[in-house]
């Protein structure tokens, strides 16, 4: 994984990913996953909108890292605005845990080995007079985030869904990197998820350092959310619809790494252990020690790239950079907001 701090506006934090990049033979335009049609270029002309109005930043960046990487920017659009609406990537797993002594936050992101390479752990840092929140993040997709914790202690994971229907509008990653970076609460971003237009299909499990937490469940034909309860102080999402109202939109015959499975092993143990649980036992339910959650045979192409598992309340963050079923979790010295 690689490590990487960026400083400055959007624009200068893009060219130096951009050049930064460059200088090691890596262009982001031969490493998209997918042929860069004309369909994604007409849905990534129809979003441009939406950036404009609710994210330009956003674009300036783009900008910075079309000149680093000395491409057009409209391809750079074209492959980022369509990515997790145009086919999807269905995997992850991610919960939250609010209890008297914790507030946990815990993540794997699920993908194809191939892309291990492209792995990134980035830390955002933005001058005193913008209107962003610093932030750190991991992610395979460039500038759009997977999950992160921002300065204010909001935490974001992203679980991917395939979409009954699309639309044009921000994708999840897009959607997740706007949280970091313009909310500090849980509220705040479920007040901005009722505003903002929808792309994709996707869960957000969400936490702050205030103990707040939820899961939002949303594409762009609705949103809902999950709140913890006393009983229950915990949320979790793979990806699947889980609440009632969106349950029957789950696309059939998807293969969605066993996600329903996944989903069952944080249900289970989280049912049992959530009001006593720590970071350690976390750390436990990432690895599969507690069910099926990463145990991928990676010879056919499919792993646990990543995991991460924080308390935001103690201001603690761990990630395993592999697989945390062979991989150890180390603390995170650069989570010290």
């Amino acid at each position: 994984m690689q490590h990487i701090t960026f400083e400055g506006t959007h624009f200068e934090m893009g060219f130096h990913r951009g050049s930064l990049l460059a200088k090691r033979g890596i262009f982001i335009l031969e490493r998209i996953p997918f042929p860069l049609a004309e369909e994604r270029a007409a849905f990534a002309e129809h979003c441009l909108p939406a950036y404009q109005a609710y994210f330009p930043q956003i674009l300036e960046e783009i900008q910075g890292i079309a000149l680093g990487q000395d491409c057009s920017a409209l391809s750079l659009q074209a492959a980022l605005f369509s990515m997790y609406a145009l086919p999807p990537a269905c995997h992850c797993s991610c919960f939250a845990v609010s209890n008297k002594e914790h507030i946990l936050f815990g993540r794997n992101s699920d993908f194809l080995t191939g892309l291990e390479g492209d792995c990134s752990n980035m830390l955002y840092r933005f001058p005193r007079e913008s209107n962003s929140y610093s932030f750190m993040e991991d992610t395979t997709s460039f500038i759009q985030m997977e999950d992160g914790v921002n300065k204010a202690g909001l935490a974001v994971g992203l679980a991917s869904i395939y979409p009954p229907s699309i639309q044009p509008g921000m994708n999840a990653g897009m959607l997740l990197r706007f949280f970091l970076e313009k909310c500090a609460t849980v509220q705040e971003a479920l007040e901005w998820s009722a505003r903002l237009p929808i792309a994709s299909a996707q869960t957000f499990t969400l936490a702050d350092r205030t103990g707040e937490i939820a899961q939002l469940e949303c594409f762009a034909g609705g949103i809902e959310t999950r709140f913890p309860t006393e009983e229950r102080p915990f949320v979790c999402g793979a990806n699947l619809f889980h609440t009632p109202s969106l349950r029957e939109k789950n696309v059939p015959a998807i293969d969605t790494w066993q996600a329903q499975r996944r989903y069952e092993t944080m249900e289970c143990f989280l049912s049992r252990s959530a009001r006593e649980m720590d970071l350690a036992a976390a750390q436990e339910l990432l690895a599969g020690e507690h069910g099926f959650l990463c145990q991928y045979d990676p010879s056919t192409g499919r792993d646990t790239l990543w995991s991460v598992a924080a308390d935001l309340g103690q201001g603690l963050l761990f990630r395993a950079e592999g697989n945390p079923s062979r991989c150890a979790f180390t603390r995170d010295g650069h989570f010290c907001w």
